[in-house]
C-alpha cells in the first residue's frame, strides 16, 4: 500500500511508543501538522518557542527515561533548537528532533527559510541526517530512535524536506535496525572488573564517585546497595546527585567547584577513586595535577572517548553504569578496613556543613530550598543555571522517587521552566518544582502559557536578587567588584557604573506577580521566612494550573564553598567578607 511520507511519520511515532510530541508548526512542516490533525495515538504539545519546546522534550526524557521527540519547521524553527540539542548532547539525553526542510530541488539555492541544519548541528548531536529519498524514510526514522537511545544516549536530528513529506511510498516501517559502523558496546569486560575488585579490596580509603551516568542508566538502587555492602563512602558530581539518597549515611555530598568540604577532602585524600559515569570535566577536577593525587583510579563509562581524556586512569572499563555495577556487585570483595575512613568523612561533613549566613530578616536561598524539602517529600525539581542551580544542588534533599533535572555540561540559562513542563507531562503523578533565577527565568518565561494551556500544576520558584548572580559573584570576588552588565535593575538614567545595590535603585522589571496574573495564574511574592510554607501550601491547592512564587532574596548572596578556576580541590574558599572586594 502506498502512503504519504507524512503518514509514515505518524506510523513510525506510534510504532516507537511515542506518547508525547512537542511541536511548533511552520510552512515547511505544515503537511506534517495536517497529518497530525485528529491524531489520538499520542499527545501533541504546542510550546510557545522552539527553544522552550526542545527543553521540554529534554525534561520529559530525563524524567521518564524515554526518548523525547520534537517537531519544528525549517529555517529559524530549526535553528531555535540548536541550544537545546547541545544541552541534551552534553548530558546524554535521548532526543529525536524532526525539522521541516525546503523541497530537495531547492536545497542549496538559498530558498526562503532554508538553512543547512544538519551541517549546523553535526558537531553538537549524536547523528544528523537529511532524508533525500522517500524509500529511505522509514529506515532513517527507525535508525534515529535506535541511535538516540542506545550506547551513550544523545540527540538525533532528522531533516525532512517538504517533497518527501508529500511523496507516496511504501507503508512499511522496519522492525529491526542494522547500521554498519554503529555497534554500541554491550557487556562488561570481566577481567577489568576483577582488577577493580582486587584494588578495592586492598584499599584503605576507597571512594565511589558517582556521575550523571548512574542517573542516566537508572542505577540508583544498585549503586546504593553496592555502597552499603562494601561500606564505601560515595561522593557525586552535580549530575550524579541522587545516585544515593541524600540522607544516606554513606553519602558525603557533591564535590567539585562548589562541593562541600568533606566531599572535596575525600577526593583529595582517598587512595582509590572508583568513578562511575562522569567525564571528569574542569568543574569537577579543579587543577588536574592535584586531582586525587595519591589515588589509583578506576573509571567506568559507556563512552570510551571519555576515559583517560582528562584524567589518566589505572583501570578503564567501557560499559553501561547499571550493567557494570550489577556485575561488579557479584564479584566485589569487602575492603578490610573502611570504618575509620567513613567515620572521618562523616565527622568532616558534620563539622563543616554548608550554611548561609543570614542578614536579619532577608531570605536566603537556603531558606527557600529547605522549604521545598519540607513541603515536598518526593518531587522532580528542575533548575535553571547559575547561583540558583548551585544552591539547589547544595541544599536539595533527594529521596524516594525524587529527581533533580538540570543542565550540567552546557549550563543553559532558560532551561528550568520548560524542562519542568516536559517533566510534568511525563510524570503527571509527581509534584514538579522549577527553580530559576530572575535572569534565567526571563529567557523562556513565555512557557508559562504552555503550562497554563496544558493545565500543569507546576510550582515555579523565582529566586530574585536583581542580578545575574553567578557572574556578579565572580565580578565581586575576582574583578574588583566591578559589576559590569549584571544588574538587572540598571537603567540608562542610572548614569555611572556601580558596584553595589542601594535604596535608590529603580524598581525591578518585570513585576513577577503581575506577570503571573497576566497569564491567568496565581503569583505570590515571599519576602520573609515565615511566608515560605504558606506559599507552598497555597501552590499545592492550584491543581489545574501553575503557580509562580517570587522569593526576594539577599542581593549579594554568594555560593560557598568555592574552588576558584584552576585551583586544587583543597584550595576552597569557605568564607568571604564584603571587605575583601
Amino acid at each position: 500500500m502506498k502512503i504519504k511520507g507524512t503518514q509514515l511519520f505518524i506510523k513510525a511515532l506510534v510504532a516507537e511508543g511515542v506518547d508525547t510530541l512537542f511541536a511548533y508548526p511552520g510552512g515547511m512542516a505544515i503537511d506534517l501538522f495536517d497529518a497530525l490533525y485528529g491524531e489520538k495515538s499520542f499527545r501533541v504539545v504546542l510550546p510557545r518557542h522552539e527553544q522552550g519546546l526542545v527543553h521540554a522534550a529534554d525534561g520529559y526524557a530525563r524524567a521518564t527515561g524515554k526518548t523525547g521527540v520534537c517537531l519544528v519547521t525549517s529555517g529559524p524553527g530549526a535553528t531555535n533548537l540548536v541550544t537545546g540539542i547541545a544541552t541534551a548532547n552534553f548530558d546524554s539525553v535521548p532526543l529525536v528532533c524532526f525539522t521541516g526542510q525546503v523541497p530537495t530541488n531547492l536545497i542549496g539555492n538559498d530558498a526562503f527559510q532554508e538553512v543547512d541544519i544538519v551541517g549546523i548541528c553535526r558537531s553538537i548531536c549524536k547523528y544528523a541526517v537529511t532524508v533525500r529519498r522517500r524509500e529511505d524514510l522509514g529506515r532513517i526514522i527507525k535508525e534515529a530512535f535506535y541511535i538516540a537511545r542506545t550506547g551513550k544516549p544523545g540527540p538525533v536530528l532528522v531533516d525532512f524536506p517538504k517533497d518527501i513529506q508529500q511523496e507516496l511510498g511504501s507503508d512499511e516501517y522496519p522492525s529491526e535496525v542494522s547500521i554498519r559502523g554503529y555497534k554500541p558496546s554491550s557487556g562488561v569486560h570481566m577481567g577489568q572488573l576483577k582488577k577493580a575488585a582486587e584494588m578495592l579490596a586492598n584499599a584503605k580509603r576507597p571512594l565511589f564517585l558517582a556521575g550523571g551516568g548512574v542517573n542516566v542508566s537508572r542505577a540508583n538502587a544498585e549503586m546504593t546497595r553496592l555502597a552499603e555492602v562494601l561500606n564505601v563512602p560515595v561522593v557525586t558530581t552535580i549530575m550524579g546527585k541522587g545516585a544515593l539518597p541524600t540522607d544516606h549515611p554513606l553519602y558525603i555530598g557533591n564535590m567539585g567547584m562548589h562541593g562541600n568540604v568533606a566531599a572535596n577532602t575525600a577526593v583529595t585524600e582517598c587512595d582509590l577513586l572508583f568513578s562511575i559515569g562522569t567525564r571528569f570535566n574542569d568543574r569537577i577536577t579543579g587543577k588536574i595535577s592535584e586531582f586525587a593525587k595519591g589515588a589509583k583510579i578506576i573509571h567506568i563509562d559507556i563512552d570510551a572517548a571519555s576515559i583517560s581524556r582528562n584524567i589518566v586512569v589505572d583501570v578503564p572499563i567501557v560499559a553501561d553504569a547499571k550493567e557494570a555495577i550489577v556485575k561488579f556487585s557479584e564479584i566485589a570483595k569487602v575492603p578490610a578496613r573502611t570504618g575509620d575512613w567513613v567515620e572521618r568523612l562523616q565527622n568532616l561533613k558534620a563539622e563543616h556543613p554548608i550554611r548561609m549566613a543570614s542578614s536579619g530578616a532577608l531570605l536566603t536561598p537556603q531558606d527557600v530550598i529547605e522549604g521545598i524539602n519540607r513541603n515536598f517529600s518526593e518531587a522532580i525539581v528542575t533548575t535553571d543555571v547559575g547561583q540558583n542551580q548551585m544552591w539547589t544542588t547544595q541544599f536539595l534533599q533527594l529521596r524516594g522517587k525524587s529527581r533533580l533535572i538540570t543542565s550540567g555540561g552546557l549550563g543553559t540559562m532558560g532551561f528550568g521552566l520548560p524542562s519542568a513542563v516536559g517533566a510534568k507531562l511525563g510524570c503527571p503523578d509527581l509534584p514538579v518544582v522549577s527553580v530559576s533565577g530572575d535572569g534565567g527565568f526571563q529567557m523562556n518565561e513565555q512557557e508559562l502559557a504552555t503550562a497554563v494551556c496544558e493545565e500543569l500544576p507546576i510550582v515555579i520558584c523565582v529566586l530574585n536578587n536583581s542580578y545575574l548572580g553567578n557572574v556578579r559573584q565572580w565580578q565581586e570576588m575576582f574583578y574588583g567588584g566591578r559589576y559590569s552588565c549584571t544588574c538587572l535593575e540598571k537603567r540608562r538614567s542610572c548614569g555611572d557604573w556601580c558596584s553595589h545595590p542601594s535604596a535608590k535603585c529603580p524598581p525591578y522589571i518585570p513585576d513577577f506577580v503581575k506577570l503571573a496574573e497576566s497569564y491567568g495564574i496565581e503569583g505570590i511574592r515571599v519576602t520573609e521566612r515565615g511566608q515560605i510554607d504558606s506559599a507552598f501550601e497555597q501552590a499545592k491547592k492550584n491543581t489545574k494550573a501553575p503557580t509562580l512564587i517570587e522569593f526576594v532574596i539577599e542581593r549579594e548572596a554568594n555560593i560557598l564553598p568555592m574552588v576558584p578556576g584552576g585551583n586544587a580541590l583543597s584550595d576552597m574558599i569557605t568564607e568571604y567578607g564584603k571587605e575583601k572586594k
